[in-house]
């Protein structure tokens, strides 16, 4: 018989471990709606989040050279953690506190880890852009991230070191939480990610190099993915190497799929043959259920759907379909996951399925979040509060940059934003980008102008937006002009009552888009395009919001040990910073 000490022990070391230990709870297959007693898909999780438990992960990151990937292509340079090629899952429930202690285990490279789409409130410093929030983490050293899960949905997270994930350096996440819908069965993250057999340092530095463009005559273009990986396989597009993945589907059952897309550069559609997909979470915002053919999702967006086990036992195409080439293109150009129903043969599937209209590199905005948010716009002047984006050859003439209010970003590994804070230094250097918002809780609305044809996935740290509004999408770019915005004509057409928010969306080519956060996170948050060569070439700005109230909100001397590891380490590292550091 067991003694209650040892139980206890028992317990902690299963916790200690990372193993789930289930908590009371009232969501059940019939009812998704509740979580726990108080607790429910009506909770404003931004005022109240249930209490959870500790979780804690340890990440090794390695570097392999000419290491062989999963569809069986040698691929450069590989970074991964925990030497595996599938993204390392972070499983939590609402409410959990996660430590996770990072190892750099590489030789040439720093790194920090950025957890996409968390709130990180009051604790900026646990953000995990270097040169913004802390230094980069050297070879040799550690650091451990603490943060809770004041959501829940579906997400992932990456370095912030240049564009160093495209090397392999990310992962999934998985907040169990309560949804819109019942379903039976949870069948986890679903990450979706375009692949490159080229060292990523090297392939940025071409995406740079005005002279030696991927696509000829187009300064600054990027390379096509070299595969599309679904949960890290696929089959090699151009020869014999690697499995489609497969996921398994109960007949007469009610799914839950939660698909990520953690790419470099690829945006695209996705669409099941023979099935619908209804969706109950836009990024970590629940919004009531929209049952829909195809989704396209951004790089950073994630969308938490439902898939009814209705069809005939067989296997079915999960299909990526590519929209403008000028955002997204592979070598594999018809990348695709098999879905098996049980007792379905172990055989490919034999109907390819119908390509879903073309959404013009357009994420959808037409889903209703459940918890309600309102924004005013009185204050709103677009002169004022504008971020016009522009694509620049600067300098000798030989690279291109990304710009935003004529300046592209450039941050100090070296001296992140939180250091000047820590220190008390205002003199910011204006390479970091820096727009200040000194007041407290109070709506702040943005104006973003594109004034070139590419479109860009925005990402905004700290805080979910309100997608205001935005120009329709052009059907032909790059042809076309800009469009500005016409305050006359456009601010009436915003939407204020509970528009869809979420904290990633595509800003349209030669078009604007006008978004809205409240100033109630004290730190210093990146806006940033999510293509990697793009943040890399500066398209960035940092929100240091509410100064004044960083240091009482957080311990900011937390971030010296490992910024004094890192300035010790730096001076002999053999590649030194040539982009924005982002």
């Amino acid at each position: 018989m067991w003694s209650l000490s040892a139980l206890v022990t028992v317990l902690l070391g299963l916790l200690l471990a990372g193993r789930t230990i289930a908590a009371p709870t009232c969501n059940t297959p019939s009812n998704r709606a509740c979580w726990s007693p108080g607790f429910n898909i009506n909770t404003d999780w931004e005022t109240s989040t249930p209490s959870g438990t500790i979780r804690t992960y340890t990440f090794t990151v390695t570097e392999i050279d000419n290491w062989v990937g999963p569809d069986g292509v040698i691929k450069k340079k590989a970074m991964l953690i925990n030497d595996t090629p599938t993204l390392t899952e972070i499983l939590l429930d609402w409410g959990d506190t996660v430590n996770v202690n990072v190892i750099n285990a590489m030789t040439t490279n720093g790194t920090s880890i950025h957890w996409h789409g968390f709130r990180q409130l009051n604790n900026c410093i646990n953000d995990g852009a270097n040169g913004v929030t802390e230094c980069p983490i050297p070879p040799g050293s550690s650091k451990t991230y603490s943060f809770r899960a004041t959501q829940y949905g579906s997400s992932w997270y990456h370095s912030h070191f240049g564009s160093q994930y495209a090397n392999g350096v990310s992962g999934a996440i998985q907040i169990n939480g309560p949804a819109s819908l019942p379903y039976d069965i949870d069948l986890g993250v679903f990450p979706i990610t375009d692949w490159y057999y080229g060292a990523a340092d090297q392939i940025q530095l071409r995406v740079n190099d005005r002279n030696n463009p991927y696509i000829p005559n187009a300064p600054g273009s990027p390379p096509a993915s070299d595969n599309v990986l679904f949960n890290g396989s696929n089959v090699n597009p151009s020869g014999p190497g690697g499995s489609y993945y497969k996921v398994g589907l109960t007949p007469n059952k009610r799914h839950l799929l939660r698909i990520i897309n953690p790419s470099v550069e690829n945006t695209f559609s996705v669409s099941l043959v023979g099935h619908s997909m209804t969706v109950v979470a836009a990024d970590f915002v629940p919004v009531n259920a929209f049952t829909t053919n195809s989704l396209f999702l951004g790089i950073g967006q994630r969308y938490d759907v439902t898939i009814e086990g209705n069809q005939p036992v067989g296997n079915y195409w999960f299909n990526v379909t590519f929209s403008n080439p000028i955002c997204g293109r592979s070598n594999n150009a018809k990348p695709a996951a098999i879905f098996r129903y049980t007792g379905a043969p172990n055989a490919n599937p034999t109907v390819s399925g119908t390509p879903p209209a073309d959404p013009a590199c357009q994420d959808q905005t037409n889903f209703t979040p459940i918890v309600t948010r309102t924004a005013p716009i009185a204050s709103f002047t677009p002169s004022t509060n504008d971020l016009p984006v522009t694509f620049d050859v600067i300098g000798d003439a030989t690279s291109v940059k990304w710009k935003v209010k004529n300046s592209s970003i450039a941050v100090d590994w070296s001296k992140p934003t939180l250091q000047y804070v820590l220190e008390g230094n205002s003199s910011y250097p204006p390479e970091e980008n820096i727009v200040q918002l000194p007041n407290a809780n109070v709506w702040s609305i943005w104006l973003i102008e594109n004034l070139s044809p590419v479109p860009h996935p925005m990402h905004l740290h700290g805080h979910d937006f309100l997608i205001l509004g935005r120009s329709t999408p052009l059907p032909n770019l790059p042809a076309g002009s800009p469009r500005p915005f016409n305050p006359a004509v456009d601010t009436p057409s915003l939407q204020t009552n509970n528009p869809l928010r979420r904290d990633s969306t595509m800003l349209p080519g030669f078009g604007w888009l006008v978004v809205a956060f409240k100033t109630d996170n004290p730190g210093s948050w990146l806006f940033h395009c999510h293509i990697a060569w793009h943040v890399s070439q500066g398209l960035s700005v940092q929100y240091l919001e509410r100064v004044n109230n960083i240091p009482t909100a957080m311990n900011l001397a937390a971030i010296t040990p490992n910024c004094n590891a890192w300035r010790n380490w730096y001076p002999t590292a053999p590649y030194k910073q040539y982009d924005s550091g982002l």
